[in-house]
């Protein structure tokens, strides 16, 4: 890893009869026959009814839907609040749908032109979008097709590779469009449910529910050498054509933009998805609208976390902390003089690499994994000094480096 571092309302009716032995034998066959006949939904009705009916009483009522997924409350969705009210999938997605575009990218190579898709979700009522970079890089024409089907012509105003963050705007935004709200993803937690809506395959508006998997994932970058640190991990089905769209939470809150998928060479959804965190758009964004790019520090380093087999091969007596293999001898940390690995040694027929520093802390506050590491220095600024205390030959070190802007 790099510190350079996706019923019908049919109305159904029955009676209860208390008139002899035929009028409860006809009762019973009718009760447990008419709900096989009308279908699973009256199951429900009569389960919910029949402890109050009373006998010669004719009890009427209008079936309900059986959801194919579990209604879940939501409180915050703008238009569906309340106390008690349960917000089904399908009014989630005619709330938030109008928020996500289709976008279609063409491109001119060697006289042919080429074709892809993606999605994205409009920002605010300017007309910015937001998408993933590798969804736009090197587009000659954009459109974006909203929900409604209304299809326009749109500009990029600022990219940044790194994070895998596009914004376009648009002229003017249908009447029935809406912007989504960006949440904060440092507050998502593993086990909460989240909804995908894009365009997988190409498939207009399409939408997918799941859980949050996992939280703190390392994703690597398109082209760069860096790495986006904090994605969401999720099992929400997110396939081709998924890239840029949201992640939402269950207040209709973008927790992440929707970019990666782990596959095993097949293209397609196998239940491991990755999107960006919503907290890296609050930072990248605003800078992309204004000036059209955004400026990421970096340390120049290389490393990994402090597992087993590195421990027992630099006889370290840690258990966390980030290990430097390799130092970018004209970026701030060589310039520091930090040190990278010097050689390998064998452990149980494992080569390891050895005489690398181990950071175990930056301004004062421990450093688990790389992954911390790559998160601290992410979100400082350029020409900001950190103080690192490493792992050197069994000895506690300071360092202070100051960062640069990745090239």
């Amino acid at each position: 890893m790099n510190d350079q571092n996706q019923p019908s309302t049919n109305r159904g009716r029955f009676a209860l009869l208390a008139t002899g032995g035929c009028a409860v034998l006809l009762f019973l066959v009718a009760l447990i026959a008419i709900p096989l006949l009308l279908g699973p939904q009256y199951l429900y009705q009569i389960a919910d009814r029949i402890q109050g009916a009373t006998s010669a009483a004719t009890v009427e009522f209008t079936p309900r839907v059986v959801p194919t997924y579990t209604e879940l409350p939501v409180t915050d969705v703008p238009g569906i609040q309340g106390e008690d009210e349960i917000l089904s999938l399908s009014g989630f997605f005619d709330e938030l749908g109008p928020g996500v575009v289709n976008i279609r990218v063409f491109l001119e190579q060697g006289g042919m032109i080429g074709e892809g898709a993606g999605s994205g979700f409009i920002l605010d009522q300017n007309g910015h979008i937001v998408t993933n970079d590798h969804v736009v890089a090197n587009a000659d024409l954009i459109s974006v097709i909203f929900s409604n089907g209304i299809e326009v012509e749109a500009d990029i105003i600022g990219t940044d590779p790194y994070s895998d963050i596009a914004v376009l705007k648009v002229d003017t935004l249908p009447y029935d469009a809406r912007p989504l709200q960006l949440g904060n993803s440092d507050s998502v937690e593993v086990g909460e449910w989240v909804v995908a809506i894009g365009n997988p395959f190409g498939q207009q508006s399409s939408m997918t529910t799941g859980i949050v998997s996992a939280v703190g994932r390392t994703i690597p970058t398109a082209g760069t050498p860096f790495s986006i640190p904090q994605a969401i991990q999720t099992d929400a089905a997110i396939n081709p054509g998924n890239s840029g769209g949201p992640l939402l939470n269950l207040d209709g809150q973008v927790i992440g933009v929707n970019a990666q998928i782990a596959s095993a060479g097949v293209n397609a959804n196998t239940g491991v998805g990755f999107a960006i965190p919503s907290n890296i758009v609050r930072v990248v964004a605003p800078s992309l609208i204004e000036r059209g790019s955004y400026t990421w520090p970096r340390m120049g380093v290389t490393g990994t976390d402090l597992s087993l087999l590195l421990r027992q091969a630099n006889n370290l007596e840690i258990q966390q902390g980030a290990y430097v293999d390799g130092v970018d001898p004209d970026g701030p940390a060589a310039e520091a003089g930090m040190i990278g690995s010097t050689g390998t040694r064998a452990v149980s027929g494992v080569e390891a690499p050895v005489g690398g520093d181990v950071i175990i802390a930056i301004d004062g506050e421990p450093v688990l994994s790389f992954s911390d590491l790559l998160v601290d220095i992410a979100f400082k600024q350029p020409g900001e000094e950190v103080q690192l205390t490493i792992l050197r030959d069994g000895s506690e070190k300071q360092i202070t480096v100051t960062l640069a802007p990745r090239p």
